[in-house]
């Protein structure tokens, strides 16, 4: 019998068992009062999840998909936006503002790093006035944590008039992240991170000032459109309506129990961190994100044969991307794991590290 392998990669996950109950319930259609009546539940628990009083459309792709949303119908062509760079998807940031015809203004940064508000201000002040900054939170290539928070608050005081747009793809679910009382505007994630559900599904989450200042464009990711009809219980298209449903079944079981939650995974990230110095590895990230834990491959080790001592054991880890590629590797428990979930896992990463580095 084929033995299915344990994801401890930071996307797609081991899924959560209320997903996967959803997932094999009979098919409902998407345009009934039983399916509007769920996409409605599960669009007001994202809310609660992001901590805001607007509003969370649901879209059929992945998080990327309301990252380009996001930048398409918050922004009008030539607009300047400020983009700080440390990793790949901090650079798709930038790669997506740049096709919606924004005038990007980039601060490049080593990866690993992550930004300090002395920077942002004197940047803020330096470059102009910009539309909006697009920052990441959760920069899952290097395993770092930006600290929103802080960085939003410098925004308000120095240029008070640009929206503040996060990629909260591996940070909703995983670590403290409050729209609203942060000042941030408007954020963008997906089911198959820290939603423990299997991939298919963007959100992107508007704060009061970012509805306000919505100007769409496109077709099938036009937030207009899909703010009217998901205001009636239904999607502009044709949703993944069974993500949908599995999306709801597992907010029902996080949100009401969230802090208890993002407990567990910083102790899950920080038991593996301790872990790796435990065996003389060294962490990637100046600051470090719930979402992955990354190290440095010491010298000799090649990724490969960390990969495969993973494999030998029935899981599968994630390599380096961009400039780090050959260089880290990334192990996570985003997914669903529980205690006792953790403690089999420990084991495993120690027994895999452990046969590499004696080699």
């Amino acid at each position: 019998m084929e033995v299915r392998p344990r994801l401890l990669t930071p996307g797609p996950v081991e899924l959560h068992p209320k997903a996967r109950a959803a997932l094999v319930a009979p098919q409902v259609h998407h345009r009934t009062a039983v399916a509007r009546e769920r996409f409605t539940r599960a669009r007001a628990l994202l809310a609660e999840a992001f901590r805001t009083q607007g509003e969370v459309l649901i879209l059929t792709g992945s998080g990327t998909a309301a990252m380009e949303a996001l930048a398409t119908n918050l922004f009008a062509p030539g607009e300047r936006v400020y983009v700080p760079v440390l990793g790949k998807f901090s650079e798709r940031w930038a790669e997506i503002a740049k096709s919606a015809g924004l005038e990007v203004v980039r601060r490049g940064l080593e990866w690993g790093r992550v930004l300090v508000p002395e920077s942002l201000e004197a940047d803020l002040r330096a470059y102009g006035p910009v539309s909006g900054v697009l920052l990441t939170h959760s920069e899952t290539s290097t395993g770092a944590l930006n600290d929103v928070r802080v960085l939003a608050e410098v925004v308000r005081r120095v240029q008070p008039q640009a929206l503040v747009v996060i990629d909260a793809v591996t940070s909703l679910l995983v670590s403290p992240l409050e729209l609203d009382a942060w000042g941030i505007d408007a954020a963008a994630s997906g089911s198959q991170k820290g939603l423990m559900c299997p991939p298919g599904l963007a959100f992107a989450a508007l704060g009061p000032r970012a509805l306000a200042r919505l100007r769409p464009r496109g077709y099938y990711l036009n937030l207009e459109r899909e703010l009217k009809a998901q205001r009636t219980g239904e999607s502009a298209y044709t949703p993944a309506i069974n993500l949908v449903l599995a999306a709801e079944a597992v907010l029902e079981e996080v949100v009401p129990r969230l802090e208890a939650h993002l407990a567990l995974k910083a102790e899950q990230h920080e038991r593996l961190y301790a872990l790796g110095a435990e065996l003389g590895l060294k962490p990637v990230p100046e600051r470090r994100s719930a979402a992955t834990a990354a190290f440095w491959l010491p010298e000799g080790v090649r990724y490969p044969e960390v990969r495969e001592a993973f494999a030998r054991r029935g899981a599968v880890i994630a390599g380096g991307q961009g400039p780090l590629k050959g260089r880290i590797f990334r192990v996570s428990l985003m997914g669903y794991f529980d205690r006792y979930d953790t403690e089999a896992v420990l084991a495993l990463v120690r027994a895999a590290l452990v046969e590499v580095l004696r080699a």
